[in-house]
């Protein structure tokens, strides 16, 4: 499997024969390119053009965040699996109102359900999370009645809302505390934390979709504009829970990341670069973890999901099968990771 490149520090990344070579104050090291998917940066690096080429001839996307931790953009190659067709089907789907609300209903489905699935988890560990249930299962029962995509987003907002208000009850950490989803900056510590693995899952999700038929430009849910990718933005909210906000438990239950990796800065709060480094170590780790796939029956990881999830849209699009998104196993197999907090 090709491994994701982290930068934190300053330097310049080149070509030097037939490898990346990231030269810094300290000195230069040497990368192999066949090893490498995807490179996050979040340091101050250049670049130049015959970088670039040998980037895109080696289908590496680069993925760009500020000192914040803030996604800025992506250097996306040319697009190796660029199919016409594809991007037909895409496009019929978002521009046919009843087949777009289809696929985006599917998304929240998923997103809903895998919420439901990560409270159960901590309700079974004596947290007192039925309030929250409640309140998620009353507004999911409107779901079949949203005749749009802005009514569709306006209620996965409401019950993601009362789903993060469930964190206080999990985490019970007066350090961690949700009070309201706050962004750009952040205000609190469990903000800033949301955001950052956010950003980093729709960058993960972007570069599977390199390796597909798909155009990230055009999404379901999120709606197509000119400034950004979408689709990855979808998919993403299906794993957010499963993936980014088990994570989170887990480095605070845990203590590996606490108050104290955290500063006050331009109105808000951000994560110092070690509680960075700490968190893209974690993530990298749970994404490469293996769960029993019960569709395909085998053990497949995290990462592996991604993809699987962007061609069961694409079978969607072809239509040979419609599309079902990913839901956590009964018995919280696909959970199997989350810690007991106490």
């Amino acid at each position: 499997m090709r491994k994701s490149i982290y930068i934190f520090s300053d330097g310049e990344l080149g070509r030097k024969d037939n490898t990346i070579c990231f030269t810094t104050s300290e000195g230069k090291k040497f990368l192999p390119v066949e090893d490498i998917n995807e490179i996050m940066v979040f340091g101050e690096v250049d670049l130049n053009k015959r970088f670039l080429e040998f980037a895109s001839q080696k289908e590496i996307l680069i993925h760009y965040f500020n000192y914040y931790g803030y996604y800025m953009g992506t250097f996306y190659p040319r697009e190796h699996y660029n199919s016409g067709y594809m991007t037909l089907c895409q496009a019929e789907h978002y521009l046919d109102t009843r087949k777009r609300m289809v696929i985006a209903k599917k998304f929240v489905e998923g997103a809903v359900a895998n919420i439901k699935k990560v409270l159960r988890y901590y309700q079974n560990r004596d947290k007192d999370l039925q309030e929250y249930l409640d309140s998620i299962e009353k507004l999911e029962q409107e779901l079949p009645q949203c005749n749009d995509t802005s009514e569709l987003m306006a209620l996965e907002g409401n019950i993601r809302n009362h789903y993060y208000k469930a964190f206080d009850n999990i985490l019970e950490n007066p350090h961690f505390t949700f009070e309201e989803r706050s962004r750009r900056p952040p205000k609190n510590h469990l903000n800033c934390l949301i955001s950052f693995g956010n950003s980093l899952l729709y960058t993960y999700i972007l570069s599977e979709i390199y390796n597909t038929h798909l155009d990230p430009r055009i999404g379901f849910l999120h709606t197509t504009n000119f400034r950004r990718f979408t689709l990855n933005l979808d998919v993403a909210e299906i794993f957010k829970p499963i993936i980014i906000d088990r994570l989170i438990f887990t480095l605070i239950g845990k203590r590996m990341i606490t108050e104290a990796d955290f500063e006050k800065e331009m109105g808000g709060i951000v994560l110092k670069e070690k509680g960075k480094k700490k968190f893209v170590e974690e993530l990298d780790n749970r994404l490469k973890t293996t769960i029993n796939h019960r569709d395909i029956g085998s053990s497949v990881s995290y990462r592996r999901l991604l993809r699987l999830e962007l061609y069961k849209l694409e079978k969607h699009l072809m239509g040979e099968k419609e599309y079902e998104p990913f839901i956590a196993q009964e018995g919280c197999q696909g959970l199997k990771n989350c810690p007991k907090i106490s």
